[in-house]
């Protein structure tokens, strides 16, 4: 993949705090994940409000049903990673 070197302005207490975090990665790096997952959410924010001009806003209703959803699929992504973590050291 190509790149391209920028120039950018950071607060220092924020690029410190950063540089803690990053340290095995990289600078770079970390700041490149950061872009693409604000890239991502500002597009998902897009999509947000395009769905809701074609189809209007999401009753409570429909958005608690949502969050029980997402809190089921939570719960078995954690069951199968758990189990997972027991089946590690098992043969195949």
């Amino acid at each position: 993949m190509a790149t391209k070197k920028v120039t950018v302005t950071i607060p220092e207490d924020l690029l410190d705090e950063i540089r803690a975090d990053a340290a095995e990665r990289g600078l770079s790096a970390y700041v490149a994940e950061a872009l693409r997952f604000k890239r991502d959410r500002d597009r998902l924010l897009e999509l947000v409000d395009w769905l809701q001009e074609e189809h209007g806003p999401i009753t409570e209703d429909e958005h608690a049903a949502a969050l029980d959803e997402l809190d089921e699929l939570d719960a078995e992504h954690e069951q199968r990673r758990t189990a997972g973590k027991h089946h590690a050291g098992e043969a195949a």
